[in-house]
């Protein structure tokens, strides 16, 4: 089983951006405890990070046409108003987990709403690089329960 870990905008930037919010984990990092938890799993983890709202669509569609079996998505500021980002997940038919490490419900006001949550599978948010980590976890477990 192959799935699609999706960074989005500013994430280039983990560990050096708001470590009080993000920690100092860098996204290399994260995407290294993702590739080793998929081999502990048996199954295979991709990942792509962008700071273009249409590289993270056509990326998606990508995913699409590779037949992913689940796509993990942090969206970063995209969660709260791209509608763009939006339509492209609405073409997937595999398990879409929204993740975020911070707790986005305990921030400001506009990060409480994800204009993904009625076409998405569910949202983990606010455990650090372990929603990362849960994320493929809950993913895999949809994934199989298709099959």
């Amino acid at each position: 089983m192959k799935f699609l870990m999706l960074h989005g905008i500013n994430h280039n930037m983990f560990g050096k951006r708001d470590p009080k919010q993000y920690g100092t984990i860098t996204l290399d990092e994260i995407n290294a405890s993702l590739v080793a938890l998929g081999q502990e799993l048996g199954v295979e983890v991709e990942h792509y990070q962008t700071n273009h709202e249409g590289d993270m669509c056509e990326r998606i569609h990508q995913g699409y046409r590779d037949g992913v079996d689940g796509v993990m998505l942090n969206a970063g500021a995209w969660t709260h108003y791209s509608y763009g980002i939006r339509d492209a997940l609405a073409i997937l038919t595999c398990p879409v987990v929204e993740t975020h490490m911070s707790n986005i419900h305990a921030r400001e006001e506009f990060r409480h709403k994800s204009v993904f949550a009625e076409i998405i599978m569910g949202q983990i948010s606010g455990f650090g690089v372990d929603s990362y980590l849960l994320a493929l976890r809950a993913a895999l477990a949809a994934a199989k329960a298709r099959t």
